[in-house]
């Protein structure tokens, strides 16, 4: 309520923290600019009652808000508004906006690479990999002790140098 008028300038997409935008009741006029969608913390955006027109820029961004911040722009079409624009199919549905959860599996899963023969495989892959470094070890006495007598040499050691490193630690706080 501030009785802007003219257009949304294009540069408010550099206003790249921006976190809550208010422009409702001016007389504000033209299209919503596409670089608004650029404005990825955006939380709260109202744009009703203007004379805005055209259609609302394509983002998951802007699509998420309620149609009322929207509202009172009789010229302004897409989604979220009930209203088609000009050109667009009466029997198209939108793609659904993803929330909360969803949202996270789709990016995360984007690629498709994550999909349950990948899940078998990673267990496959890891019992192979365990027999083979393992199963010798396990199955053959020779090598079994070998490797236990170099855990427990190894072992030992850390013990000793972390003795010797603590002992030296305390003698100079000491001093």
């Amino acid at each position: 309520m501030n009785s802007f008028t003219g257009k949304i300038v294009e540069d408010i997409g550099q206003m790249k923290n921006l976190d809550s935008l208010d422009l409702s009741a001016n007389r504000l006029s033209g299209e919503i600019p596409a670089t608004l969608a650029l404005l990825h913390f955006l939380g709260m955006l109202n744009l009703s009652n203007n004379n805005l027109s055209g259609k609302i820029p394509l983002s998951t961004q802007l699509q998420s808000f309620d149609p009322s911040a929207y509202s009172g722009n009789p010229q302004l079409c897409g989604v979220p508004l009930p209203n088609k624009c000009p050109g667009e199919e009466e029997g198209t549905e939108p793609p659904p906006i993803a929330t909360g959860n969803e949202k996270k599996i789709q990016e995360e899963d984007g690629d498709k690479l994550i999909t349950q023969g990948f899940y078998i495989s990673m267990g496959v892959g890891f019992a192979f990999g365990f027999w083979a470094i393992f199963g010798p070890m396990l199955l053959s006495s020779i090598s079994g002790y070998a490797c236990f007598k170099f855990l427990d040499k190894l072992t030992d050691w850390l013990y000793v140098m972390a003795s010797i490193n603590l002992a030296r630690l305390q003698r100079r706080l000491q001093s």
